[in-house]
C-alpha cells in the first residue's frame, strides 16, 4: 500500500511539474511591450479585433495563399501607439525594426490563418506579418520581404 502510494504521489509532482503555471501561458500568441505596460493577446483577443482577409501570392509560398488577420494599423490605433520605431521579434530571436509610420491602411496585416487553418510554428505561425504583395509594386520590394517577418510572438515599442 505505501509503494502505492509513494507511486501515486510521484505521478502526481510529475504532473504538477509538467502543468502550466497559470493554464494560459501556452495560449499567448503575441506579448507587445509598451513603455507604461505589458499587452497580452491569445487568439481570442486578436480575433476580437476588426480582420481583414486578402489573397496573395509570397515569395515563401506556392500559389496564392488566403490570409486573415488584424492591420497593423487597427492594431496599432487599438494599443495608442501613435508613433515611433517597433522592434518586431520572432519565436526563434529573429528580429526587424520598423517606423510605425510606415505602416498603411491597405497594408499590412498581423495574419493568424492561412487559407482557413491557423498557423502553427510550422507553417510560420502562429503570427506572420503579410503584405498584400500582389496588390501593387509598393509591396513588392527587399525592404518590404524582410519586414515580412513569420513566427511573429513579441512586439516592442522604441
Amino acid at each position: 500500500m505505501i509503494r502505492l502510494f509513494r507511486y501515486l504521489l510521484a505521478i502526481a509532482g510529475l504532473c504538477m511539474i509538467l502543468a502550466p503555471a497559470d493554464g494560459r501561458a501556452e495560449d499567448i500568441l503575441l506579448t507587445v511591450t509598451l513603455p507604461d505596460r505589458i499587452v497580452s493577446f491569445d487568439r481570442t483577443a486578436l480575433e476580437a479585433l476588426p480582420a481583414t482577409a486578402f489573397e496573395t501570392s509570397t515569395i515563401w509560398t506556392e500559389g496564392v495563399q488566403q490570409f486573415r488577420g488584424v492591420r497593423m494599423t487597427v492594431l496599432l490605433a487599438h494599443l495608442g501607439i501613435e508613433g515611433g520605431q517597433l522592434q518586431l521579434t520572432a519565436a526563434n530571436d529573429y528580429s526587424i525594426e520598423i517606423a510605425t509610420g510606415s505602416f498603411r491602411p491597405d497594408g499590412a496585416i498581423l495574419a493568424y490563418e492561412r487559407n482557413g487553418t491557423p498557423m502553427t510554428l510550422r507553417s510560420k505561425g502562429p503570427l506572420w506579418l503579410v503584405y498584400p504583395y500582389d496588390s501593387s509594386p509598393d509591396f513588392r520590394s527587399e525592404v518590404i520581404y524582410s519586414n515580412s517577418i513569420w513566427q511573429l510572438d513579441r512586439i516592442s515599442l522604441k
